[in-house]
């Protein structure tokens, strides 16, 4: 009975030894398997990379085994992809939309408005309420921000929606 002298492969020489005794068959193996098409020498080479990886947990008897398996699984995961790829281009794209066309000319408006109204608010409004309400900050870190305390904060916010309310009045803002 041999006995084993290396525990694992994470020797450069013992690495070396298993690559040029089993890369060309385990090459060859994907390219029967999986055919031209798939890129057998990209995924041979993936997969002495993750045994490398795991060169630790791989003695070097079990090493063509972690290889062929590690191989055909990728080359598996790589063709589960091309079907959901597949699956995807096969859909039809979206040429329409349920929005009429007076409802596309009201938000037109409804940013126009917006766009002034947020010019007619204050600077520290402005900041205070785009931090909270465009960037989703919260108020306490808008006043470590801002330097002053929650309650200016959440007076500015307040403020800003009620100013943003009253100029915007023409339109359903709750």
């Amino acid at each position: 009975m041999s006995k084993n002298l290396h525990s694992n492969v994470c020797e450069k020489h013992i690495f070396s030894k298993l690559y040029e005794k089993y890369s060309q068959s385990l090459h060859d193996f994907l390219y029967y398997k999986y055919g031209a098409g798939a890129d057998a020498n990209d995924t041979m080479q993936e997969a002495f990379v993750s045994l490398w990886e795991a060169c630790k947990k791989v003695t070097p008897a079990k090493a063509k085994s972690f290889l062929f398996t590690v191989a055909n699984n990728k080359m598996l995961n790589e063709i589960k992809h091309q079907k959901v790829v597949l699956k995807y281009q096969k859909l039809p794209a979206k040429d329409y939309t349920h929005e009429s066309p007076e409802f596309l000319l009201q938000k037109d408006e409804f940013l126009q408005q917006y766009q002034i109204a947020l010019q007619n608010l204050t600077e520290e409004q402005r900041v205070a309420f785009s931090l909270s309400k465009i960037e989703g900050k919260k108020h306490r870190e808008i006043a470590e921000l801002l330097g002053v305390t929650q309650k200016v904060v959440e007076y500015r916010i307040y403020s800003a929606f009620d100013a943003l309310k009253s100029q915007l009045k023409n339109f359903n803002i709750k």
